[in-house]
This record gives C-alpha cells, structure tokens and sequence, in this order.
C-alpha cells in the first residue's frame, strides 16, 4: 500500500471520541484533513462543537442529529476539551473562527480554488465581513447573502447555491439553526465545505471584537464573550449543568 493512499484512508475515518453522546473527531492538524477532502470533492460539513451546543443537542433531536452526521466536529469550547481530558484524551481546542479562517487564507493561496458563500446575520453583516477578507486577499471571489430572509428568498438562495456549486459555504445563523440548515441543504452542493460560524461574521466584519490572546489562550474566550454580550448569561447557565454530567458520565 503507498503511502499517499495510506494518507487519503486515513483522511477519511479520523479517530472518533464522544462527549455526553456527541461525536468529536480527534485530529492533530484538522486543516491539512479538510484540505485533503476539498481537493477529493467530498462534501463535508463541520461542526464546531462547544458545551453550549453538548447540552442544546440533548433537548434538540434535529441539533443532535446534524451533529452526529456531520463528517467533522471539531473540539471548538474549553468545556469539550475538558470533558475529553477526562476520558484521558489530550487534545488541543481548535476555535471554529480560526479553522474557517485557515480556510479562507487556503483559497487565497490557491491551495484549494474556488467561489465562497457567507450566509447570515443581519444585512450587511456579511457583507462586511467579505469585503474585510477581500481587501486582505484581492483574489478572493466571495459572495453574500444575509440571514433574514422570507421563504421565497431563501428558496432564491437555493437555487443559487445549486448553480453556483460555491466550494466553500460558511453560514452564520446561530446555533441550534445553522447546523440544522446545513444538514437539511447541504444536499444542493454535495461537493462543497460547508461550516456554522456563529459570530464570526460579527469579530470580522468589526461590529464586534474577538477576545485578547490572554483569554483565548487560557480557555476563557467566553468570559469575553460575556462581558461583550451580558444577555448571554442565561446560556452560560448551562456550563455548570455540562461539568458535572462530564463528570459523572465521561462518555
């Protein structure tokens, strides 16, 4: 057996724990393994998996599933990263703004070519965020919709998404909605990358700013988060809930 198609098998069954019953994929490089099924054209939806999302899929069948169907879910909150510690598994978190961003910078340097696709937010949202990403990367062909639509919009949507077969779709509609609406979609572009961002379109468009390096460093990116959005808390409620099932399931 060569050794490139050793590489390809192995691109495409990472090894797999699970935490309160969600899968998460443990790789040491996500970015070379997602380069690696863009080039193959297979389709991929990554989700990007925190406690929030953990204790959400628990009450959500439509959550849970997206997430268990997903081809790639990342260790995106410190939580998740604590639980698999606590299954002897040391492995590092990987923020899903900074994999969608790798991605970006893949397309730039011609590594993997091809047309991108921002949806959601509010409009002009996106937008923003594109044209932050252009001005940094000329090349970059990205294009843009906003995530208030009316059901004749977004069947419009649809059918660009169908023509257009962008490699590249990152949705921002917030969690539980942008993982299932990439679940039931992502049929219309069966070939393509497609990822739920949540705010990432916010942090890059400049409405909103990402943590210093300090928290995000430290595991404490949503301490920031919370002190940018105080109604947050409520949501935060959940963490505590999340440590202790972690601690007493540990699967």
């Amino acid at each position: 057996m060569t050794s490139s198609f050793q590489s390809n098998l192995l691109s495409t069954v990472p090894e797999r724990a699970t935490v309160l019953g969600n899968p998460v994929h443990l790789l040491s490089d996500y970015l070379s393994w997602l380069q690696d099924r863009w080039r193959q054209k297979q389709g991929t939806h990554v989700v990007t998996l925190n406690a929030e999302m953990v204790m959400l899929a628990r009450k959500n069948p439509q959550l849970a599933s997206a997430i268990a169907q997903a081809e790639l879910v990342i260790p995106d909150g410190a939580g998740v990263v604590l639980s698999l510690r606590l299954q002897g598994k040391k492995q590092a978190r990987y923020p899903g703004i900074d994999l969608a961003a790798a991605l970006l910078k893949t397309t730039a340097a011609g590594t993997a070519p091809g047309e991108i696709f921002f949806y959601g937010g509010v409009p002009g949202r996106a937008e923003a965020a594109a044209q932050r990403w252009r001005n940094q990367f000329p090349n970059l062909s990205i294009r843009t919709q906003h995530g208030y639509l009316s059901p004749s919009q977004e069947s419009e949507l649809c059918q660009e998404l169908s023509q257009r077969q962008p490699q590249l779709i990152l949705v921002a509609l917030g969690v539980p909605r942008q993982e299932v609406w990439i679940a039931q979609h992502r049929h219309l572009c069966p070939q393509s990358i497609w990822m739920g961002i949540g705010g990432a379109f916010d942090i890059w468009g400049g409405a909103k700013s990402r943590a210093p390096s300090w928290f995000c460093e430290h595991n404490l990116e949503w301490l920031y988060r919370l002190y940018q959005e105080p109604s947050r808390w409520r949501r935060m409620m959940v963490l505590p809930l999340f440590a202790w099932a972690s601690l007493v399931n540990r699967n």
